[in-house]
């Protein structure tokens, strides 16, 4: 069933998810945990939104929220997906700005690889908007594939002189997107058609460690080194991409654009206008990686107390982050600036690997546990947006705007836990 579930044929997998219905959550014990933050095969993932359903379920989550780079094109099939499943879904994508004309234009805040300019969630997309959004991201994904194809004839270059076979950009990268189904190509996309190109070069184990490490020059750490000698390794694409992401991408990496990246108040201004809750995704610090995925280097910490007034102020309604890639200390600050200026909290899991887990044990710790209150608001938010535009949760003529924003997300989370999540155009039923 696994094949079916990520066909190349969205209505296959569709057909296969209402075929299992609520069977994938036999013998599932439930948690409280949720997870607004699974990317799919729309960006970049092993799992298609049917797949990412499944998976959310079988974990015994509740809830699952898609978020792509760039992309709304699985959010149709995820709605539907969890519709099936009988769990409560949630829709976004996630989408880079520059900050010119904030307070803190020109520094590096919560991207890696470019200062000035920053990643933000666009949550809670109500279900009549997508068409809205595409249009809105169309030249955003044009933008993104120029560069692109760019960046993979910036590699092959650098593989040239490693003597390493050459990527074709259609045939090796864009051939293993959703590119030609409105899905982005991002440059994982790019270091996993490398990892499969030397894979089938030299086969999985010694010697293509052997090829890394003496003629590409790359060091592969003792721990990676020993799952890469297992040629039986399910995920051995993943983690040879885990070893090219932190020695490659520098070496090919290209600044975005304008074009690519528009401005801040731009992109929140559109979020608002269409019902949908633009949120800034916090990174923070890092000092000594909780999870070991990041190295040491400074974002956004330094001036938090700063950014998030003007956050606030260029029209943000919340901060999203997530929990297990921050320190407890991070997390209490950075929740105790969202409640002073009344900014939503959203958390999420970032999936994008087949060894990521979709639980988040610690959303059930009580310091965390507001979290999954304000996930089932947002399903609520989002659900109720599309049939009732003024009962989005920030929409200025929401009957309870007046309510403090604790209020609200009580409010909502109520509806959210009692919704059908086989029938959620019935929400409205739970307001009046």
């Amino acid at each position: 069933m696994d094949e079916e579930l990520n066909s190349k044929s969205v209505e296959i997998r569709l057909a296969a998810i209402r075929e299992l219905g609520e069977s994938v959550k036999a013998g599932v014990k439930p948690t409280d945990e949720v997870n607004n933050h699974v990317h799919t095969i729309y960006s970049f993932s092993p799992y298609s939104p049917c797949m990412a359903a499944v998976r959310a379920a079988q974990a015994g989550l509740q809830t699952v929220g898609i978020m792509d780079h760039d992309s709304v094109s699985g959010c149709e099939e995820m709605l539907e997906a969890c519709k099936a499943v009988n769990i409560a879904s949630t829709t976004g994508c996630e989408i880079r700005v520059n900050m010119d004309g904030t307070s803190v234009e020109g520094r590096k805040i919560n991207n890696p690889d470019e200062p000035n300019v920053s990643y933000i969630a666009l949550h809670g997309i109500p279900r009549n908007q997508f068409d809205a959004v595409k249009t809105f991201l169309k030249p955003i994904h044009k933008a993104r594939i120029v560069r692109d194809r760019k960046e993979t004839d910036k590699l092959n270059t650098v593989l040239s002189a490693f003597g390493a076979p050459q990527l074709d950009f259609d045939a090796d990268v864009a051939a293993i997107s959703e590119e030609a189904a409105g899905g982005s190509i991002t440059e994982r996309h790019i270091l996993y058609a490398l990892s499969l190109k030397l894979i089938n070069a030299y086969g999985k184990g010694s010697a293509l460690i052997d090829f890394v490490e003496k003629q590409m020059k790359i060091s592969i750490p003792a721990k990676l080194k020993e799952v890469l000698l297992d040629e039986n390794n399910p995920h051995y694409a993943y983690d040879l991409l885990g070893v090219f992401k932190s020695a490659l991408v520098p070496d090919f990496f290209i600044l975005s654009g304008k074009e690519e990246c528009i401005n801040v108040r731009d992109a929140v201004k559109f979020a608002n206008d269409i019902g949908a809750i633009p949120a800034y995704a916090y990174l923070g610090d890092v000092d000594e990686s909780p999870t070991g995925d990041k190295k040491a280097e400074k974002f956004e910490d330094a001036f938090l107390d700063e950014l998030i007034p003007e956050l606030k102020e260029i029209g943000f309604k919340a901060v999203t982050y997530m929990p297990p890639r921050n320190t407890k200390e991070q997390l209490l600050r950075i929740q105790k600036l969202c409640q002073k200026n009344e900014l939503m909290e959203i958390s999420g899991v970032d999936i994008n690997s087949s060894r990521q887990s979709f639980n988040c044990p610690i959303l059930l710790e009580p310091e965390f546990r507001h979290l999954t209150d304000a996930a089932w608001a947002l399903i609520a938010h989002e659900k109720l947006a599309a049939e009732v535009p003024n009962l989005g949760m920030f929409h200025p003529e929401n009957p309870k705007k007046f309510q403090t924003l604790e209020e609200r997300i009580a409010f909502y989370s109520d509806i959210g836990k009692r919704m059908n999540h086989s029938e959620p155009e019935r929400v409205v039923e739970l307001v009046k």
